[in-house]
């Protein structure tokens, strides 16, 4: 499964605008974007919102129905309740939280949402792995996991999100 970052932008100025997700999904991919709190909204934003964002119920309106996978980057926290419902609204089920505050991620998990764990050459040992649904498995200076490593985590039950290395603009050679 190919996740998009921030949608599937030809130019930086396109990352988490409707015109990259709409590219996304109609050529099938998901998308990993960052989820913030705004005037009452939730809204596409990585940075603080300046109030000109789209929401995140227009990203799920422009899926229209597609249960594509989502990466959900929740950015603040107290949402997951506002989020939750709006995934009720759409029927969308098909996606993952991930890279919240530790008490953020506990209300998750107690509210029954989907939420990966990370796992990273900064974070060797993940946070709540047993309730977690999968892992976001991340490599900021290194390619520190083995094929071994993946295939564990795959035979232990759980999920796992591979970030490219190019992310953190580094060869990506190796890696894949």
């Amino acid at each position: 499964i190919i996740l998009s970052h921030r949608g599937f932008w030809n130019d930086l100025t396109e990352r988490n605008k409707l015109s990259a997700f709409i590219r996304s999904f109609d050529a099938g991919f998901g998308t990993e974007t960052d989820l913030r709190d705004c005037a009452g909204e939730i809204v596409i934003s990585h940075d603080m919102p300046k109030g000109d964002e789209i929401t995140f119920e227009e990203v799920l309106q422009t899926m229209n129905g597609r249960n594509l996978p989502l990466a959900l980057n929740i950015k603040a926290d107290g949402q997951a309740n506002a989020i939750k419902e709006l995934l009720d609204k759409y029927n969308h089920t098909n996606y993952f939280t991930f890279d919240m505050s530790i008490p953020d991620m506990v209300a998750q998990i107690k509210s029954g949402m989907r939420v990966f764990t990370g796992l990273s050459d900064i974070l060797p040992v993940p946070v709540m792995l047993e309730a977690a649904t999968g892992i976001w498995l991340d490599c900021f200076n290194s390619d520190w996991y083995s094929a071994d490593t993946i295939d564990d985590l795959l035979e232990s039950g759980k999920y796992v999100c591979i970030v490219s290395s190019d992310l953190h603009k580094r060869t990506t050679a190796k890696q894949w």
